[in-house]
């Protein structure tokens, strides 16, 4: 950029010639010389015109300002050409200019500021707004109006306000249009947004450029368009704009504060006019309401009055910051002063070497206090019409904020605030500065919005484009599992439930979704899912449909709707049913809990013995006939059976406890044993996935499901040890031979397979607890508004209950039915209970030999 002004300035520049001498005015000189520069008959030039004058004459006419010293105000118009206000600066900076105010343009100011730069005079502009004019860059230019960067911050914030995610950014293509959408994309990015298409214009367009532009905005997906371009031609691109239907309802207008200065400043709009703005959202720059405010407000009008052939024209915030401008210059020129500054020119070596030829360019000069000048503008901190100005350390104005205005019929009204300290709000951000800084999406509030076509409902922001173009839909070519999505054979068209889904969700839409199903897969196996989500981000597909799980890695290339049904990864084996025997009486107790009720069998009756014995005839004998005693109390316990009485309170105390807990155990063991010898119990060696873990054994997954990636990467299992299968057939094939016999142990995949191919197989049976949670749902791209309102009608499928009636008409199966088995309940058998008479038996038969025995002896002793 430096060789561009340079070479701007050897080409274009013929001056008069100083012949190197250093002008040195007084310390207090009786002028200033101040030089602006503008297009007078520009909107915002002729009202800045009438504002710098009205400020030159206020400071001018007061003599505590400047001390006596006048400023010598010399305008130049540029005539809307960037050329002429290269010209321009360069005179002012032979005449011992001090500063510029100006220029109008941000494309002028890039070039102005080299000079600028070079020869240390400080440029002063309320309009050139691009934010890339940096300090770092441009010490010299000084803004004295918002940047674009706090104006696009607030276009940001008000489309994720809506719940928009894509916006058309239509732009005049300079440094101005360009670098402003540059910040609101980069704003729209912080809210994860983004400018879906962006469709340049010429500087000076004409109507047919203009209809070329829109017709390409037409045909595009989002319906959200930013419209960043100069106040002259933007009126121009709404008309064609209404002349294309893109005014009416489902379309959102958001135009940058060019359209809010046409109607500040052109109050008198032909109702024409007026109509093809209804319904666009604009921006203002917020000038907080204050005495010095409505007093100058109040003398604009004869301030205008006759400064234009075309009649009165109104005030709009450029003007008021205009104004503050000059005033600003003003308290830095007389702190200069006060700082013993003193105004001198000397010649840049630099272009001394150019000396020779008629270029005349030892003419320019270089300011010698302008660095002092330019640190007292920035130190400057006063009010004025526009408020409080006061420079931040970046050099912009503290505590930005515009005014968001929605403009109605033949007027406009305003909406709301957008102020950098606390986002959106219905309340003046002055107002807002008396509190702490509440930046929650709870907190940001719009009043209601009239949208384009007359309608208050808010726009979806976005629609099917108008290019006769389908949606294409990727949907997996199964060759298993045909219930949940297949292709009719010979023809395009496909079935299931997963179709089902789709298509009634589609039917509850709003409006109509061109779309074409498309097939993915060989026929021969089963498609990878993964696969088919990621041509989505590739373009090959639109969307994608199908048994399609919602996982981590998924959901980083893809939007995903709601999930239509819940499917986790189970793990299934081969199940074998336990036959009973001799001793099943014995399993509903583990042999460490038969030892201790033993125990306490015998513990029980030793304490109420002890209890007892001294006051109770009942525990009282020889010892032989008390130890039986003690062991048929405890043991009739068990029966309620006991026909010793307990006398003592203690005794009695611990007799009800322990009749309490023999209740229990006694209920335990009965329900135990009934379920034991009633229900079919069934076992495997497999007992969930962390048996599968740490074992060696092959196990198997579906072909093409997520369950491989995640046994691998999750759990760790090698991969050499998974076996792809691709069939129900297959599944039990490989499961019947076993680990051993070149089959598998197991059987890994999602709930909703699993269920199918248990419905007829009741030799396999799901073990242990799903592992994982998921659901199926359809994939969009990122950001997709299309994913949200499928969501939606998901959601009304679900509560409606046809969600759950497509599910039982297509995976609902009627459980399996194994030949030789019968509905009513199993009836015991004897080999369930031959152990308990063989015992009993035996002990018969033993009393009975020592009964007799002891008749024998008896007999003897008679005898």
């Amino acid at each position: 950029m430096n060789i561009l002004w340079l070479l701007v300035l050897i080409v274009f520049y013929h001056g008069t010639s100083s012949n190197g001498v250093v002008t040195n005015v007084s310390n207090r000189p009786d002028v200033v010389n101040v030089g602006a520069i503008l297009s007078h008959l520009s909107i915002i030039g002729k009202v800045a015109k009438v504002a710098i004058e009205a400020a030159v004459d206020d400071v001018n006419s007061d003599p505590d300002v400047l001390a006596g010293t006048k400023i010598n105000l010399t305008m130049q118009d540029s005539n809307y050409s960037g050329f002429l206000g290269i010209v321009e600066a360069l005179q002012f900076m032979e005449k011992d200019t001090v500063a510029i105010i100006g220029p109008q343009l941000s494309v002028t100011a890039h070039v102005i500021s080299h000079i600028a730069n070079e020869l240390q005079v400080p440029l002063l502009s309320y309009s050139a707004t691009d934010p890339t004019l940096s300090p770092l860059q441009f010490p010299f230019f000084v803004r004295t109006a918002q940047s674009d960067l706090f104006q696009m911050a607030a276009i940001a914030e008000i489309v994720d306000y809506y719940g928009w995610k894509e916006v058309i950014a239509v732009y005049v293509d300079d440094d101005h249009g360009r670098n402003g959408i540059a910040a609101l994309g980069d704003k729209l990015a912080e809210r994860r947004c983004k400018i879906s298409f962006k469709a340049p214009m010429p500087a000076e367009v004409n109507r047919d450029q203009i209809t070329d532009v829109l017709v390409k905005v037409a045909l595009s997906e989002s319906r959200i368009i930013v419209l960043h371009t100069y106040a002259g031609s933007g009126p121009d691109v709404i008309k064609v704009a209404e002349s294309l239907g893109m005014m009416g309802v489902g379309y959102v207008w958001i135009a940058t504060n060019w359209l809010s200065t046409n109607l500040d400043t052109d109050p008198q709009l032909t109702s024409d006019a007026t109509e093809n703005f209804e319904g666009i959202i604009t921006l203002r720059m917020h000038t907080p309401d204050s005495e010095l405010k409505r007093k100058f407000v109040s003398r604009w009008s004869n301030l205008s009055s006759g400064k234009s052939i075309n009649g009165a024209f109104g005030l709009s915030t450029y003007g008021l910051y205009a104004y503050d401008t000059v005033w600003l210059l003003a308290h830095a020129i007389d702190a200069f002063f006060n700082q013993g500054g003193i105004i001198s020119f000397s010649n840049d070596s630099r272009l001394t070497e150019l000396k020779g030829g008629s270029m005349n360019l030892d003419a320019l000069s270089i300011f010698n206090g302008g660095n002092l000048l330019l640190k007292n503008i920035l130190q400057v901190n006063m009010t004025g019409v526009t408020g409080s100005i006061n420079f931040t350390s970046d050099r912009n104005f503290i505590h930005p904020a515009f005014e968001v205005i929605n403009v109605i019929g033949v007027g406009y009204r305003r909406i709301g605030y957008w102020s950098n300290y606390s986002g959106l709000s219905v309340l003046p951000p002055e107002i807002l500065y008396t509190k702490p800084p509440n930046r929650s999406s709870a907190n940001q509030r719009l009043n209601s919005v009239i949208w384009p076509g007359q309608t208050t409902d808010r726009p979806r922001g976005w629609a099917f484009p108008n290019n006769g173009r389908q949606l294409r839909i990727g949907v997996p070519k199964r060759v298993s599992y045909l219930e949940i999505v297949s292709q009719v054979e010979g023809t395009d068209t496909f079935k299931g439930y997963c179709i089902d889904v789709f298509t009634a969700a589609v039917n509850l839409l709003p409006y109509a979704v061109p779309y074409k199903l498309v097939p993915f897969g060989d026929g021969r196996n089963n498609p990878s899912d993964t696969e088919l989500v990621r041509l989505i981000t590739t373009g090959v597909y639109d969307a994608a449909i199908g048994d399609i799980a919602i996982i981590t890695n998924r959901t980083r290339m893809v939007d995903f709707t709601q999930p239509y049904i819940e499917s986790g990864l189970v793990v299934v084996a081969p199940v074998r049913k336990s036959n009973s025997s001799a001793w099943a009486f014995l399993r509903p107790f583990t042999p460490g809990l038969w030892c201790v009720t033993a125990i306490f069998f015998l513990i029980v009756g030793f304490v109420v013995w002890i209890l007892e014995h001294r006051i109770n005839d009942d525990f009282r004998g020889p010892p032989k006939e008390q130890v039986v005693t003690v062991l048929w109390f405890s043991l009739s316990t068990l029966f309620f059976a006991h026909k010793q009485n307990t006398i003592s309170t203690l005794g009695r105390l611990v007799l009800i406890i322990w009749l309490f807990v023999v209740l229990i155990i006694n209920s335990s063991y009965t329900a135990s044993l009934t379920s034991i010898l009633t229900v079919q119990q069934l076992s495997s060696p497999v007992k969930g996935i962390e048996t599968l873990i740490s074992s060696n054994d092959p196990i198997g997954h579906q072909q093409g499901s997520f369950a491989r990636d995640y046994l691998v990467e999750e759990l760790g299992i090698r991969e050499s040890r998974l076996i792809p299968l691709n069939s129900p057939e297959e599944y039990a094939r490989a499961l019947k031979d076993g680990p051993h016999g070149g089959g598998v142990a197991a059987v890994v995949d999602e709930r909703a397979y699993v269920d199918l191919f248990l419905s007829t197989r009741c030799e396999f049976s799901i073990i242990g607890q799903q592992f994982t949670k998921a659901g199926w749902g359809f994939a969009f791209p990122r950001d997709s508004p299309l994913a949200v309102d499928m969501s939606t009608a998901i959601l009304r499928l679900s509560e409606s209950g046809d969600l759950q009636r497509m599910h039982d008409k297509w995976l609902t199966r009627s459980a399996c039915t194994p030949q030789g088995t019968k509905l009513e309940v199993d009836r015991l058998q004897l080999k369930s209970f031959w152990g308990l008479f063989v015992t009993c038996t035996q002990r018969n038969s033993s009393l009975l030999v020592e009964a007799r025995d002891l008749d024998v002896f008896r007999h003897f002793l008679h005898l």
